[in-house]
């Protein structure tokens, strides 16, 4: 039995964009409970040379869309990385479920054997589009992941490995 790149990917970053969404109502409720302001939490960061709390989700988002669009060929929005609140974090997750939502199965029939092709560090790479999903896309989007969930966790907010893995059923 094959699975297909569709199944792959899509189920797995709208997945992976509900934890960061529940991530934000614990961080909401975390700031009420504790007085803190909210969005002083976007800008929060595990070290000075890492991205903070709002390049997690950024890159996040980012990874969804670009890789539908890379082994697929379907045009990709375009984001400016400006959030610095919840709310504009929020949004944008809102908006890359919603281009999630548009890509069809059928876009992936040839996707596996799309080449791919990125720029890391200066230097490019081209793999087949199953490849780039399996050893590249995944394993970044869900760095992203538990990074943020480490920057909230450092930061106080309750989040713990249900929260991580997301909800079943």
């Amino acid at each position: 039995m094959t699975v297909s790149m569709f199944r792959l990917s899509v189920p797995v970053f709208q997945r992976g964009l509900q934890v960061m969404s529940t991530y934000l109502d614990k961080t909401e409720a975390f700031a009420q409970e504790t007085r803190t302001e909210v969005d002083a939490l976007v800008g929060a960061r595990l070290a000075p040379d890492m991205l903070p709390l709002s390049g997690q989700y950024q890159r996040v988002s980012d990874t969804a869309k670009l890789t539908i669009g890379r082994v697929t060929g379907v045009e990709m929005p375009r984001f400016e990385d400006t959030e610095q609140t919840i709310a504009e974090l929020r949004e944008r997750l809102a908006k890359t479920e919603a281009f999630l939502a548009t890509v069809a199965p059928e876009k992936f029939e040839t996707a596996e054997a799309r080449t791919v092709t990125i720029s890391l560090g200066g230097t490019s790479v081209s793999m087949r589009g199953d490849e780039y999903l399996l050893t590249f896309a995944l394993p970044n989007f869900y760095f992203h992941i538990a990074t943020a969930h480490a920057i909230l966790r450092h930061a106080g907010v309750a989040v713990g490995k249900r929260d991580y893995l997301g909800s079943f059923g």
